[in-house]
């Protein structure tokens, strides 16, 4: 149907000649209130062809998602790296006092003063309660790198079931905060910290995928990301609700 409407756009006269476009070099200028036109004609100047940097240039800023598997394992980037020695240790310890005082400034100070740094420290950081929970999240994804390269829990496992064991084992890092969760979620999604928790929530998705053995190139690995992205968050919002006792939201398999 479209390809008919062009063909009667395009064509006239019965399809013996084409329509012809405007004079490129006349411009027509009109008063606002007049129905007079003036023509004026541009000099015909060469044009100059578009420079080679300039298009190589352009045609990198759309680049295709990342293969999996193109970065060796060993060369990505410890999460914890980006954290100094002593802010480490503060951030460490304070993960004792959470379920205390809270995802709070308050568990950091008793963090600091735990290791024996003073509580100044905390002033360092510029988002405080926020450093906390991006803290926790990064340690949750080293600490899940380092059982994937264990190999030992995923092995002579599928696609499906390596999947479903690397989000059981993720989610139960968390679980022994899972009553003061709701003000982690909070916090994550405060405007000024949601391009950060964006980001954690991708690269442990990425990790899974990665481990089950993904190397889809094209549109697939949009998909595949932000449907697991999709089922952990609403995993791990169903925790918050489930109140029976030892209960975990997945269950078993054989």
């Amino acid at each position: 149907m479209y390809r008919t409407v062009v063909n009667r756009i395009l064509l006239s006269g019965g399809g013996r000649r084409l329509l012809r476009q405007p004079d490129l070099r006349t411009v027509i200028s009109s008063s606002r209130f007049s129905t007079t036109t003036e023509t004026q004609t541009i000099p015909n100047r060469p044009l100059n062809p578009p420079d080679s940097s300039s298009l190589s240039s352009s045609s990198t800023s759309f680049q295709t998602p990342p293969a999996a598997g193109d970065v060796p394992r060993h060369e990505r980037k410890n999460p914890r790296a980006e954290y100094e020695g002593e802010q480490a240790r503060v951030l460490q310890a304070s993960l004792r006092h959470v379920l205390r005082l809270g995802w709070s400034e308050k568990a950091m100070i008793a963090g600091a003063k735990e290791v024996g740094i003073s509580p100044s420290i905390v002033g360092s950081f510029p988002r405080k309660e926020a450093a906390l929970v991006e803290f926790f999240m990064d340690d949750c994804l080293q600490r899940l790198i380092d059982r994937i390269d264990s190999g030992e829990e995923l092995q002579n496992s599928t696609p499906s079931q390596c999947i479903y064991k690397l989000v059981r084992i993720r989610l139960e890092m968390q679980a022994p905060y899972i009553s003061k969760w709701p003000q982690a979620l909070s916090i994550q999604a405060h405007p000024l910290n949601v391009s950060t928790s964006f980001k954690q929530r991708a690269m442990l998705v990425d990790e899974i995928w990665h481990a089950a053995g993904d190397e889809t190139s094209d549109l697939d690995w949009y998909v595949k990301r932000t449907v697991l992205g999709g089922i952990y968050s609403t995993t791990e919002i169903y925790m918050l609700t489930d109140s029976s006792p030892g209960s975990f939201p997945l269950p078993s398999r054989a």
